[in-house]
């Protein structure tokens, strides 16, 4: 963590659990971010906590913290068996499931608790066993933990912790049904403490809030702009045939260390990702179609810097915390300032720096007005340079491993990157002019 976004408040001052410590000390966690220091107190001692802070601020960390430190200094209910889980974090997406559940295994390393991540599209007998034989934290996305529900793989009898992430997330992607149907199955509020992070704090969030958990404190970090303040903004406004030259000459002009092109269809991250690929970058999509194998090992494969840019469409917006991306490319604008805000948080998390650069074409320009109302300032315009309208000449091929050899599906979805593809060996396949479904992260 940057000192630039730590406080002065250390956490060995809230006297956790020695075995936490250790694990937080392992880390490298010290000093708490602003959200931190804000929640902990609270959080601490039992009571229930709506929290809200930018993206990429130390959310998980705070409520990972306080889940744990209440599973390890106080007991289970009398009767409790191996099946009977005592904590619940719920996140709208596999992706953010992930994450959490890879920070709580670096944190609890040395606290003997056991995590299940339970999410859809793998391993469906793996968790289901993993559930039958016994955990402490539950980490999943609603609709593959309600199948288990259902079918009385677990029980709720014995939580005593309940964490919703991403809440307004939860609405945008048509989960909220599933999340209240989770915390009804849950012991009553006042036997059990919820917390609620968000990046933003909504009416219909903290009616969420107020409906299922016990007198929740609201705790903001108050910030100038909603946006993080790290993140230098600019806007172009190209024809929709401009965007694909003007991308590659920014690509070459900012010469980014690792870069996310933002889109807003699966047809266009496909056509975008070819384009890049005949550029010679190391490319890869992805998309809500992407088979959650490909997807992860995608992802392993551009934070070890196996790929340069990654095209995604909003299923990566939220949840991913890959550390050093300098760039943010909006090259389709999104719909809602939500979305711009958690696309662009992907760079300069936790104190570090980053660009988001967006595309205001004729087929997206109208959202504009929107998103700078949402986060309250006018993006700075940038003035498109003559010679960034003309492609430019491909790059130089790197040497060709096994990982860089393109990966497709039957459905035509890209998963990682390789040297071009000639028009004689390319299959053609009919795009599709429409974006993953969102039920697809459950």
């Amino acid at each position: 963590m940057a000192d630039q976004v730590l406080t002065e408040t250390f956490f060995e001052q809230f006297n956790l659990h020695p075995h936490l410590a250790a694990g937080l000390a392992d880390c490298g966690f010290t000093r708490c971010t602003p959200i931190q220091a804000l929640t902990l107190p609270v959080a601490l001692e039992g009571r229930d906590v709506a929290g809200q802070a930018q993206t990429g601020t130390g959310k998980t960390c705070a409520f990972l913290v306080a889940v744990m430190n209440r599973l390890l200094t106080k007991p289970a209910i009398s009767g409790r068996h191996d099946n009977d889980p005592r904590a619940v974090i719920v996140a709208p997406t596999r992706e953010l499931a992930i994450q959490i559940d890879k920070d709580a295994q670096a944190i609890g390393r040395h606290t003997g608790l056991r995590f299940a991540l339970i999410y859809g599209g793998v391993d469906y007998d793996k968790q289901r066993q993993q559930l039958r034989d016994g955990c402490d934290v539950i980490i999943a996305t609603p609709g593959r933990l309600i199948d288990y529900l259902k079918q009385h793989v677990f029980s709720f009898r014995a939580v005593e912790a309940t964490v919703i992430d991403e809440a307004d997330r939860m609405f945008d992607l048509g989960f909220i049904k599933d999340v209240r149907y989770l915390l009804r199955k849950m012991p009553p509020r006042e036997e059990r403490q919820g917390m609620l992070f968000s990046a933003t704090l909504s009416y219909r969030v903290l009616e969420l809030a107020y409906e299922h958990m016990n007198q929740p404190e609201k705790l903001s970090v108050e910030t100038e702009h909603v946006t993080a303040d790290r993140v230098r903004q600019q806007v172009y406004f190209p024809a929709k045939e401009e965007k694909i030259p003007l991308l590659l000459n920014l690509l070459e002009h900012c010469n980014p260390q690792r870069s996310i092109v933002f889109v807003n269809t699966r047809a266009a991250a496909e056509r975008v990702t070819e384009r890049l690929r005949r550029q010679g970058f190391r490319v890869g999509a992805l998309s809500g179609d992407v088979p959650q194998a490909k997807r992860q090992k995608l992802l392993e494969r551009f934070k070890k810097g196996e790929a340069d840019v990654l095209v995604a469409t909003d299923v990566a917006a939220r949840g991913l915390h890959i550390p050093d991306v300098t760039h943010v490319f909006n090259y389709d604008l999104p719909q809602d300032g939500e979305d711009y805000v958690h696309r662009i948080g992907r760079t300069a998390r936790l104190g570090a720096e980053g660009d988001a650069i967006s595309f205001a074409c004729d087929l997206y320009a109208m959202n504009l007005p929107d998103i700078e109302r949402y986060i309250e300032m006018k993006i700075p315009v940038g003035a498109i340079e003559p010679t960034w309208l003309a492609t430019p000449p491909p790059r130089a091929m790197p040497q060709a491993t096994h990982h860089d050899q393109p990966e497709t599906d039957a459905d035509n979805s890209t998963a990682s990157a390789g040297k071009p593809v000639t028009n004689k060996r390319r299959r053609r396949h009919k795009p599709k002019d429409h974006a993953a479904s969102p039920a697809a992260n459950a």
